[in-house]
């Protein structure tokens, strides 16, 4: 994790659902929105975006809201 941009929700259980900017071995960072289990600091099901699909899913949220 490069960054953490923010925390969306997070439940009396430890779970957080993140934004973060994150870099794979060494690549270009991406954005990456996951559920995580904070008691244990375990990785759950996300997505990464790319730029360009960040971008796009801005977009497509902006029409939808």
């Amino acid at each position: 994790i490069k960054e953490h941009i923010a925390t969306l929700s997070e439940t009396d259980k430890g779970y957080t659902t993140e934004l973060n900017l994150i870099s794979f071995s060494g690549n270009e960072p991406k954005l990456d929105l996951r559920k995580w289990n904070r008691n244990n600091d375990t990785m759950l099901k996300g997505i990464t975006l790319t730029d360009t699909e960040a971008k796009a899913l801005k977009e497509a949220l902006a029409k939808a809201i």
